[in-house]
């Protein structure tokens, strides 16, 4: 099957620390990629495993995992390193090809260096370009992905430099707007956290591509909210204590799964961001109705009751 994690006699998965599997670039063609649940027995016990190719630099190796999730996580991982090593040269011209490269970092200095903004940058470019789900299972698959990739990698790490310049420069207006319009502390303390939220050290790569399109749209409207506030404080208030409830228990569940993933809580987490923009600036308009009753049937979805 598609699911060739490397096997004992027995046909069960080895675990990687008994038998780690070496993949090196000359290696790809021959190989067939991981990917489901595996068995395998340690001491008379049956155990289940999730197999995915770790990064390791230079190469990648065969790793079985506990968690699907951390699985799931290192797998693409894995799958990008061997794609870089498969598009060196290609890679070293986009490196040092990337638009208003230097102007962008100033604008993610408080947040990181200029390599770790390159870097965000060009994970996203080879994601989109290679690494479309489903992910490449196999040699032939992974072969048909190289060739699909390499034509448009270009084009497409232009189009991701040019929103991440456009959310940094919608960033550090907000960030300047907070600064200079000095709220009170509890609008300081909200929009503070919301900004933290959504643009930390590694928002590029690890925000969901359609969510990061809206990321000017939630930006601006921080700015359009504390214009605002100078002309009617009690109107924000008032919408900020409807919002906080709906937020709050976001947070705490967030806390309770300690990283694991929650696709239903993804959901509500975006659909917190576009009631923002409904609350304080409406004029930027939702890309559908948002209230706090939706939320409400949302967060149903997320509790299962």
């Amino acid at each position: 099957d598609d699911c060739n994690a490397e096997t004992d006699a027995d046909g069960h998965a080895e675990p990687s620390e008994n038998a780690p599997h070496e993949i090196t670039a000359k290696a790809v063609g021959t190989q067939r990629m991981p990917w489901c649940e595996r068995r395998f027995e340690r001491g008379g016990q049956v155990l289940v495993g999730f197999p995915a190719l770790l990064d390791c630099g230079s190469h990648v190796e065969l790793e079985v995992f506990d968690e699907p999730h951390l699985a799931v996580a290192r797998h693409r991982a894995g799958l990008r390193r061997l794609v870089t090593l498969q598009i060196r040269e290609p890679l070293k011209y986009l490196e040092k090809n990337i638009v208003d490269l230097q102007k962008m970092a100033t604008a993610f200095m408080a947040l990181g260096t200029l390599e770790e903004l390159r870097e965000q940058i060009i994970e996203v470019a080879l994601d989109r370009a290679f690494l479309a789900e489903p992910l490449p299972t196999d040699a032939a698959a992974f072969r048909r992905r190289l060739e699909e990739g390499r034509s448009r990698l270009n084009l497409i790490a232009q189009e991701v430099a040019r929103l991440t310049s456009t959310v940094l420069t919608d960033y550090h207006a907000a960030m300047r707007k907070l600064k200079d319009s000095k709220p009170p502390r509890d609008v300081a303390d909200d929009v503070t956290q919301q900004l933290q939220r959504l643009c930390h050290k590694r928002f590029i790569a690890n925000t969901p591509w359609e969510a990061l399109q809206h990321f000017p749209r939630y930006l601006k409207a921080v700015v359009l909210r504390l214009d605002k506030l100078r002309i009617d404080a009690a109107r924000d208030a008032s919408r900020l204590s409807e919002l906080r409830p709906l937020e709050q228990r976001y947070v705490r569940r967030l806390v309770e799964l300690k990283g694991a993933p929650h696709a239903r809580l993804d959901e509500y987490r975006w659909l917190l961001e576009e009631l923002r923009v409904s609350l304080f600036a409406q004029e930027l308009r939702t890309p559908q109705p948002v209230s706090a009753k939706r939320l409400d049937k949302a967060w149903a979805q997320v509790t299962g009751h």
